[in-house]
């Protein structure tokens, strides 16, 4: 039976709404951590578990949300996708730095202490290539992670081994914040850029003897792609999903370090900022309209949590510092 072109037309639109369909239930970010879900079992108890299990349930999400890791497929509709795989690069970089802080100052108690192995090894594997696909693949590198991950839990779980530590302290947490409050100023400056605005060279401010390598202008126009703007959205967010199922297990592991310094309500401030980015898009796309323009521009109101946010973290840092 010969195929018309009517037929083929019929197969071709099929095949594209299947396509579309499946794009739009894949593209459903995986839900924040809840609090039960740091606090299981006796283990929860054991100072470190929660910031631990946080790290690991949130891998785990990213692997085992709808579609799957995403960023290194090849074929349709996954290889068409760029909202979700954004998504996934940017919650990935928030868990290399904590992974990367819990290897050198959550685990160590001193300069001179030495790094615990499957943390090193864990860390090493969160960086290989999120796009990687062939040997090794990126998902099986980052289940080896999570499998090291749960190996350091059980060990700092296990009452008779003393060598597995995580030690909360003020100092420690400083650390891990001066990381999250640079990435929250990039994100915030990405996200203002959907606009373009004149920007002041402020690199040098604060130190008259100050240089740097090559030299920049005063001032220059900066402006984020038209084709980059939902990607630069969809990353930010996927960064705050991740910070924020970090926070609650901080809230968690270093209370005793916020009581004393009466600082609860400042990580409270930013766990509730975060919250807000997370809330439902209802625009089938991100608009990007102009400051005050008739047009709503997701990427605005995106920046104004995350400036919130990092403002918080900035006073977080100042009072654990002060006291």
């Amino acid at each position: 039976m010969q195929m018309t072109w009517k037929k083929w037309t019929g197969i071709a639109v099929l095949i594209i709404f299947i396509g579309y369909f499946i794009s739009v239930w894949w593209s459903a970010a995986p839900d924040v951590i809840l609090p039960q879900q740091l606090k299981a079992g006796q283990e929860s108890r054991v100072v470190g578990y929660a910031t631990t299990t946080s790290l690991i349930v949130t891998m785990e999400a990213l692997l085992n949300k709808r579609g799957g890791w995403l960023s290194n497929d090849v074929t349709p509709p996954s290889i068409f996708m760029d909202n979700m795989p954004a998504f996934e690069f940017g919650a990935l970089e928030q868990a290399r730095d904590l992974a990367l802080i819990l290897r050198k100052e959550f685990s160590r108690s001193q300069s001179q202490s030495m790094a615990d192995k499957d943390l090193l090894a864990a860390h090493s594997k969160l960086n290989i290539e999120h796009t990687s696909w062939l040997v090794p693949s990126a998902e099986g590198e980052y289940k080896d992670a999570i499998k090291l991950l749960k190996l350091y839990r059980a060990k700092i779980s296990d009452t008779n081994n003393q060598e597995a530590q995580f030690y909360a302290r003020a100092d420690n947490l400083n650390e891990w914040l001066k990381e999250v409050q640079k990435r929250l100023g990039s994100m915030s400056q990405h996200l203002s850029a959907s606009v373009g605005q004149d920007r002041l060279n402020t690199d040098l401010a604060g130190d008259s003897e100050a240089s740097q390598s090559t030299p920049k202008p005063a001032s220059q126009q900066i402006k984020t792609s038209w084709w980059k703007i939902d990607d630069v959205f969809y990353e930010t967010r996927g960064a705050t999903w991740a910070l924020l199922n970090f926070m609650k297990a901080i809230e968690i592991d270093f209370a005793d370090v916020l009581r004393k310094k009466n600082a609860q309500v400042s990580l409270q401030q930013i766990i509730r900022e975060l919250e807000e980015t997370q809330r439902s898009v209802w625009s089938p796309i991100i608009l990007n309209g102009s400051g005050f323009g008739v047009v709503a521009n997701h990427s605005l109101v995106m920046a104004n949590y995350i400036s919130r946010a990092n403002a918080a973290v900035i006073d977080l840092i100042n009072l654990l510092i002060k006291g």
